[in-house]
């Protein structure tokens, strides 16, 4: 099937002017692919109104099987963008109000006596979702933020000296507000390093804001918002992500950019390899999320932030909880490193 894709070049012919498309051979499944991930994307603009590189980003996350922190103040739409994508997938959807005195047997699941079978049965707890959204995860305990650590990472958790999958695909969604200091416990640097991106929303524009009071999108329009890919289609399209092409100067480019990191006189601690792997998976993601089969340096470079930033300790002597620090740093490091374009 041919497939039109980029700009149109005018041509002389016969001293007439005309326009020339430029084809290319595309699978049908690959377009089929591509459309789905638009209908997605403009399913979560119906009701996210602002700010559209934050549903990039999201997107990419969950093309990359990986998992997203959304921080910022309160309400500017942390929670309406993660249940905006929820409900646009038709999978199953757990959101946890985390709070400090929950346990981490609230978030895996317990085992109970069952009187009728005279056994021990499992109760799974909302971990076992496609979609977890954990609103407000820096208001819990270490200890129930670190039983996230194994599902994040490993796809599966630990109970009782049982090893249980967890059900695919599966993305965490968290957020948290990054002003607030009492009564909160800072994700340490190890859970930090699971999560694929940590994003920040801002404020909408003006005209945004103005959209915003006029239709009252959580109150109207989230009710409404019917899924638009299944479980199926999902997992296809994340099967799809690793056989997007990079070039060997791209590799290069982000390993110069890494060590980069661990060089920087105002980092205390750099990217390590597993940060390198998630800045390439989020670039293929990308890539994807462009109509692409194949990586370009802006597919790298406007993920550096949103990936690095969370994996780097600076040398500040104040906890930088927001990131503003070491997100300034990696714009730095960013243009000390050469592009391959």
């Amino acid at each position: 099937m041919l497939y039109s894709i980029g700009p149109t070049r005018p041509s002389q012919h016969r001293g007439r002017e005309t326009t020339i498309a430029i084809y290319f051979a595309i699978p049908y499944d690959r377009i089929a692919m591509m459309n789905q991930i638009d209908r997605l994307r403009a399913n979560i603009q119906r009701v996210f109104l602002g700010n559209p590189a934050a549903v990039d980003q999201l997107i990419v996350c969950l093309l990359a099987r990986g998992h997203i922190l959304i921080e910022d103040v309160p309400g500017v739409g942390k929670t309406m963008l993660a249940t905006a994508l929820a409900r646009s997938l038709d999978c199953s959807l757990c959101r946890i109000q985390l709070t400090p005195d929950m346990l981490p047997a609230d978030i895996l699941g317990v085992t109970v006596w069952d009187q009728l079978k005279s056994e021990f049965i499992f109760k799974p707890g909302p971990i076992f979702s496609n979609t977890v959204l954990a609103d407000e995860i820096n208001r819990t305990t270490p200890r129930t933020q670190s039983a996230l650590l194994e599902a994040m990472n490993e796809g599966q958790v630990s109970i009782e000296g049982h090893t249980r999958k967890l059900i695919q695909p599966f993305i965490v969604i968290a957020t948290q507000n990054p002003i607030e200091f009492e009564g909160t416990y800072f994700l340490p640097e190890s859970q930090l390093d699971r999560f694929l991106m940590r994003v920040h929303l801002g404020y909408p524009s003006p005209r945004d804001e103005a959209r915003v009071l006029e239709i009252d999108p959580a109150r109207t329009l989230l009710n409404e918002l019917t899924p638009v890919m299944t479980a199926d289609q999902l997992l296809e399209l994340q099967a799809s992500v690793p056989h997007i092409r990079v070039d060997a100067s791209l590799i290069e480019y982000i390993v110069r950019i890494a060590r980069a990191t661990r060089e920087n006189d105002q980092l205390q601690l750099g990217v390590s390899p597993r940060g390198a792997l998630a800045l390439l998976a989020a670039a293929r993601a990308s890539a994807m999320l462009h109509q692409r089969d194949y990586v370009v340096p802006d597919d790298v470079m406007v993920n550096v932030t949103p990936v690095f930033s969370h994996r780097v300790v600076s040398k500040t002597y104040m906890h930088d909880q927001n990131g503003q620090t070491n997100q300034r740093i990696m714009q730095q490091v960013l243009e000390t490193v050469p592009s391959p374009v």
